[in-house]
């Protein structure tokens, strides 16, 4: 199976520079150009089904796709993004880090998880078990509409290919085969 595993355009909440994760925020204007934009790169893919995150953000994106390419979504809760904010959900940035500093000091080791926040053990069961429910699917190529935590997840302990960047609108070219993930091609995404 091919899997394009992509993240979602820009939101509201990166250009009110929110901590987002279980935040439900909406695409921007620019969010919508560049999800149009990665149709286009994903046309002639022979696409079969898009697979989405729950999230606002990701559906908004996963719809702008499906409309260009013409291919039906399916909505898989587990590709959400983590609540790795926990209790600093939704709060700007500048004023959780004056208000929280000790937690917004720990935000730095993805494994930790604050109060209110979804653990990273869960949370990797959670994107794994999703990403299982896919490749079990019996689909040639599939595309993933999905979050920054959850790709780098993926990029991380699945995979094992390290640390990643990852642009809004970023996809990884995937192949999976043998039981087993492997990347074939990266655009927007980078090793760091």
């Amino acid at each position: 199976m091919i899997i394009y595993l992509c993240r979602h355009g820009q939101t509201t909440g990166d250009i009110e520079d929110r901590y987002g994760g279980d935040y439900e925020d909406h695409l921007t204007d620019l969010g919508k150009i560049q999800a149009e934009e990665l149709a286009r790169k994903l046309q002639n893919r022979r696409i079969q089904k898009i697979f989405t995150s729950s999230r606002i953000r990701a559906q908004e994106t996963a719809k702008i796709i499906s409309d260009i390419l013409k291919v039906d979504v399916e909505i898989v809760h587990d590709l959400r993004e983590r609540n790795h904010y926990g209790i600093l959900t939704g709060l700007i940035k500048s004023h959780a880090k004056k208000e929280h500093p000790d937690l917004v000091e720990k935000l730095s080791n993805h494994r930790i998880a604050i109060t209110g926040a979804e653990d990273y053990e869960s949370f990797g069961q959670r994107v794994t078990a999703g990403l299982e429910k896919i490749t079990a699917r019996d689909l040639d190529t599939v595309c993933i509409i999905s979050h920054g935590g959850p790709i780098r997840f993926i990029f991380r302990e699945i995979i094992n290919f390290g640390e990643i960047d990852i642009s809004d609108c970023a996809y990884a070219k995937l192949i999976w085969e043998y039981k087993r993930l492997s990347v074939l091609d990266l655009n927007g995404i980078t090793k760091k």
